[in-house]
């Protein structure tokens, strides 16, 4: 009997085996519709603060990396200290606080590899000026020639 059950295990992990290398399926055509937007929550307006005054006093970059064409847009003063310290709990569920060059920082994802793509908020020791860094994906357009 023990080896009836070996048998029908085998033979159903074979059959599955096969089932999954069979050919692939056409990738599906692209969905052109915009997408729907709904109503936003207070983190929104700090994002949208931070972008607007950073873009308003010339302080943003662009960074291109591993095909990534970003926009960095940074700010600082007080929508800088309202975005750190509504980050705070988050962060700390996330476990996406740490320091580096003598400055404590707060993410709003973990950092995997590198910042690239992080939105982050820094402060100095003391708990003082206050800065953030938000990321737009700006894409290929970014770097054209044309």
């Amino acid at each position: 009997m023990r080896h009836l059950f070996r048998l029908i295990a085998a033979t159903t992990l074979i059959a599955t085996a096969a089932c999954a290398h069979g050919p692939e399926a056409p990738p599906s055509p692209p969905n052109y519709a915009p997408l729907a937007g709904q109503p936003t929550g207070p983190h929104a307006r700090l994002y949208a603060d931070c972008i607007r005054l950073a873009a308003a006093a010339g302080h943003y970059r662009q960074v291109i990396d591993g095909g990534d064409e970003l926009l960095l847009f940074t700010c600082s003063g007080s929508i800088a200290q309202a975005f750190w310290d509504a980050l705070g709990p988050h962060s700390e569920r996330m476990g996406s606080a740490f320091e580096h060059d003598g400055r404590r920082y707060r993410s709003t994802a973990k950092v995997e590899r590198n910042m690239v793509g992080v939105d982050y908020c820094t402060v100095d020791a003391a708990g003082g000026d206050a800065r953030c860094v938000m990321t737009f994906n700006a894409g290929d357009f970014l770097i054209a020639s044309d």
